[in-house]
């Protein structure tokens, strides 16, 4: 960590098919020599064609350097991935999943404390994100003033109503899960910082990280069709968190989007 007593954190938005896989592998090296984090927080749920994350991908990014991986409602879905979500510490499940569901919710690697929850509004009637929150931000802070939650919601309110009921007890609470980046990045009167999505990191030119064409036949006609993953340029899309080592107070946060070329 820095000599000046101030930590960097990247976190980045859902890692969104093959093209947001790639950016991220051949990317991360670049990022970290641009803004020179010194710990890494990427959202992996929707790596595999937009469903779930495997095995191989998880290993290819925690090579690549990334240290923690958080999911979301898709996190399931990769069959091969089941065991490690309770072997290896630094992938992460949302802690409001039933707690005989395999994996955690929460890890502390390096002196910085991750916690993942999901959303219940339009998503699924998990436990309540506000009150697994506060129990999992009071243990970790028995570890580490640094805490960083990703909250996987759909509704803004809710994302909101949480960053400010963490507002001074963690460093940063981020969004995740609607694949778009929000303009509201900013600190919080106790010293958190907020956004409500980080955006994602897949297909620039796309719905959310499907194909246009493919998302707009499913829109008019309400069919079940399954998404498929727009094959354009990627975006790199998240926020850098500086904060202080010692308190944990967040001091800045910057979005960060960058275009990428195939």
């Amino acid at each position: 960590m820095p000599a000046d007593g101030t930590i960097k954190v990247l976190l980045l938005g859902d890692i969104y098919g093959a093209p947001g896989c790639r950016a991220l592998i051949f990317k991360l090296p670049q990022l970290k020599k641009q803004f020179n984090p010194d710990f890494v927080i990427v959202n992996g749920e929707n790596a595999c064609a937009g469903f779930g994350l495997d095995r191989d991908m998880m290993s290819r990014f925690l090579q690549a350097g990334v240290d923690v991986i958080t999911g979301g409602n898709h996190i399931w879905q990769q069959e091969d991935l089941l065991p490690c979500l309770d072997s290896e510490p630094r992938l992460l499940r949302p802690a409001n999943y039933p707690p005989s569901n395999p994996g955690r919710g929460m890890t502390v690697i390096d002196k910085i404390a991750v916690i993942n929850l999901q959303g219940r509004y339009g998503m699924q009637p998990l436990d309540c994100p506000f009150r697994t929150a506060l129990n999992l931000v009071r243990e970790a802070r028995r570890q580490t003033p640094l805490i960083f939650v990703d909250f996987h919601a759909e509704n803004t309110a809710e994302k909101e109503a949480l960053g400010f009921l963490l507002d001074g007890k963690v460093t940063a609470v981020v969004g995740t899960h609607t694949h778009v980046q929000t303009a509201d990045a900013k600190i919080l009167p106790g010293g958190t910082a907020y956004i409500t999505d980080m955006g994602m990191c897949g297909p620039s030119e796309s719905v959310i990280g499907s194909d246009p064409a493919s998302a707009v036949l499913k829109q008019r006609t309400q069919m079940p069709y399954k998404p498929v993953v727009a094959e354009t340029a990627p975006v790199i899309n998240g926020v850098l968190v500086c904060a202080q080592r010692e308190t944990g107070r967040a001091l800045e946060i910057t979005p960060v989007s960058i275009p990428c070329e195939e």
